[in-house]
């Protein structure tokens, strides 16, 4: 039976951002593969293949080498993207701080996967955790219908002339990069409509000369630092206002954009995670609401820039909090607790942190429901 809606498929996740990234058209894509990304770029070079998008697949030698090459291409003003996983990312570490200082709105997909070692190809968050400090901003998703919004979405946030930094579009790497939902596609001319072509403000062009890159003393590199992080805090209210657009124009929307909330009107007990395991959490929560338990769900969507205020009016309410993280900071805790924490530092709320799902570890229902008893009380390692 088909769906009555044309543009409601049944596609895998990986499938799925390459569509959006199709849809934002972008002139040059990077690839070089790495499990659990490999998909994405795979279903663009077939796209670019089968000249569904016009644009340059560059195949190259590294993780490395494939941001430098978007780095380059989006300094001419080109619009680019590129997609990574673990120590692909963490190789490219050098560059991301440039791509970030030289303001470039490159948007990369990730599927997240842990770091070795010891060797691992499973889901957690050490990989753009690890990255959290590059001036990258950095989107996790939930969904496969969320993931193809977001890239899109990523594109407008990134380019706005107030903003002008990097986007990571972050997926869970199998748990949700390799599996299959239905949802709907956009068609070009929506996508269009909602997404203006790029256009660079400043851009290497011979015609007319300019300095990229060029060195910064000390009395000015503070200067520079200082612009990047005015434009980090400056796009909290321009992911909202793109998350509003896009709810205006295409009826779907992820909270605020920053964070999404789930039964915490009244919630004595509140949980905060990001991506798929939040769909576990939800439904851990019926069956407790189903027990008289007050419990509710923040889902961090962005993690940077860092929602403070959005955290602190969701939670003002609870009495426990418990943050699940799939990273740890080693000789401290998750890092997502340990910025929560420093948050909540003068509010009431017992707060605990528990470290789940690290290399790829399933985190079930029951993990959640039993953790419930501990909120507030332990640090817990599931």
């Amino acid at each position: 039976m088909k769906p009555k809606n044309k543009n409601l498929v049944f596609m895998e996740c990986s499938e799925a951002i390459a569509e959006a990234v199709r849809l934002c058209e972008p002139g040059v894509i990077a690839t070089y593969p790495i499990t659990p990304q490999t998909g994405i770029i795979e279903h663009l070079a077939d796209i670019v293949a089968t000249s569904k998008l016009n644009a340059e697949v560059i195949n190259v030698e590294s993780e490395h080498s494939a941001i430098s090459a978007c780095i380059g291409a989006q300094a001419t003003g080109i619009r680019t993207f590129t997609a990574s996983s673990s120590q692909g990312l963490a190789l490219m570490h050098e560059m991301l701080f440039i791509a970030s200082g030289l303001r470039l709105p490159i948007v990369m997909a990730i599927a997240n996967r842990t770091l070795s070692a010891p060797i691992n190809i499973w889901n957690d968050h050490s990989d753009t955790m690890a990255q959290r400090d590059s001036g990258w901003l950095q989107f996790y998703c939930e969904t496969v219908q969320e993931a193809f919004d977001t890239t899109i979405m990523a594109f407008k946030i990134a380019e706005s002339n107030k903003i002008l930094l990097p986007a990571m579009v972050c997926v869970d790497g199998f748990t949700l990069s390799h599996v299959s939902e239905q949802l709907q596609i956009l068609e070009q001319k929506q996508v269009d409509s909602f997404l203006p072509r790029y256009k660079a403000e400043f851009l290497l062009n011979p015609e007319k000369p300019i300095t990229m890159g060029a060195l910064a003393s000390p009395q000015y590199f503070t200067e520079f630092k200082k612009q990047q992080q005015e434009a980090m805090l400056s796009s909290i209210n321009v992911i909202k206002e793109v998350n509003k657009q896009f709810l205006s124009k295409f009826k779907r929307s992820y909270g605020d954009g920053l964070i999404e909330e789930y039964k915490t009107n009244d919630a004595e007990k509140v949980f905060i995670a990001l991506g798929s395991v939040c769909g576990t959490i939800r439904e851990a929560i019926d069956e407790m609401r189903k027990k008289g338990k007050k419990v509710g769900l923040v889902k961090i969507k962005t993690f940077r820039p860092f929602p403070e205020k959005e955290l602190l009016k969701a939670t003002k309410k609870a009495k426990k909090i418990a943050v699940i993280d799939r990273a740890v900071s080693l000789g401290n805790l998750g890092p997502v607790f340990v910025e929560v924490k420093a948050l909540l530092k003068n509010c009431k709320n017992d707060i605990s942190n528990f470290i789940a799902g690290l290399g790829g570890k399933d985190i079930t229902k029951r993990d959640i429901t039993e953790s419930e008893k501990f909120i507030g009380e332990k640090n817990l390692w599931i």
